[in-house]
């Protein structure tokens, strides 16, 4: 099991950290002496979350605040009630192959704005704090679906056409752009930001069960490839994260995951974490640039102003 380092005053957010990568992470930060905030769109699942995460980590200092990053209004109220510098921001939350499109309150798509959109938004107006951190890191959570990915820099908020694997795979993709977007951003102006990415493999987690609308279903195949699959427990699931967020080594704009189970450099879906390949679209800096810049229009916040304000 990665050994995470010491986190003693360091301040970690966490978004989905009720269950799954999330919670997993979040304890073992706490065990390393960060103050953690577990970001999640349920209170009382949070408040369960931190009881669970305190038997694993007594006298840690965690936190539980509200977000929902499907609401762009959430994500402006979160960021605004964070005091202090922030060293790392775990893009983790997401949602899965949601069966119908739905809209958001913002007329967002849902797996869209839960998995990017939000994130990104949250990413820009938490800027100050992490720039006031010594060496902050941001990580973003992607998937071995990247590589089905296409995005439309063009329409980043709704798909001219509708599929849940299809959406999630682009969102996917979109996660691996806007990470190494920030990344070459941060590079170029001289920050210590880094910007990394990490996918979990096949972890098991709540997210298939996740892939739903209000009152709605699951697809009909998530239970058959829960079966299927050679799932992983979420210990060794959270490792690619907690690698790109904690390991010196790590650098900018690089992308972790699991090395075993798959072709190998390739799709691994589980087993011991190193640097992975990613889709070569990830590497588009044009496309990056764009699709980041598009992300800015719908959602209504600017790097630039940002870190200028």
């Amino acid at each position: 099991m990665y050994a995470v380092p010491d986190q003693t005053g360091r301040t970690a957010v966490v978004t989905g950290a009720n269950s799954g990568t999330g919670k997993e992470a979040a304890a073992r930060l706490a065990a390393a002496g960060a103050r953690v905030v577990l970001a999640v769109r349920t209170p009382a699942k949070g408040e369960a979350a931190r009881a669970d995460v305190l038997r694993r980590a007594p006298g840690a200092d965690v936190a539980v605040r509200r977000l929902d990053l499907a609401d762009q209004a959430s994500v402006r109220e979160f960021a605004e009630g964070l005091d202090g510098p922030v060293d790392l921001l775990l893009n983790n939350a997401g949602v899965m192959a949601v069966p119908e499109q739905h809209l958001t309150v913002d007329g967002f798509e849902l797996q869209t704005a839960s998995n990017v959109l939000g994130p990104v938004a949250l990413t820009v107006r938490l800027l100050p704090q992490l720039l006031a951190a010594p060496a902050a890191r941001v990580v973003w959570m992607s998937s071995t679906a990247a590589w089905t990915g296409r995005v439309d820099p063009e329409r980043p908020e709704v798909p001219r056409r509708y599929s849940p694997t299809l959406v999630y795979g682009a969102t996917k993709l979109a996660d691996l752009l806007v990470a190494n977007h920030l990344a070459r951003v941060a590079d170029a102006r001289g920050w210590t930001l880094r910007s990394l990415a990490a996918h979990p493999g096949i972890t098991r987690t709540e997210l298939f069960a996740n892939s739903t609308v209000p009152g709605g279903g699951a697809p009909r195949e998530m239970p058959r490839l829960q079966r299927l699959l050679p799932l992983q427990e979420v210990d060794t699931g959270a490792e690619p994260m907690l690698v790109a967020a904690t390991d010196p080594a790590a650098g900018n704009g690089t992308y972790w995951g699991p090395t075993g189970w798959g072709l190998p450099g390739l799709l691994q879906m589980r087993g011991r974490t190193a640097q992975v390949r990613a889709p070569r679209a990830a590497a588009d800096a044009d496309l990056a640039a764009r699709y980041w810049t598009a992300v800015e229009r719908v959602t209504g916040v600017s790097l630039d102003a940002t870190v200028r304000a």
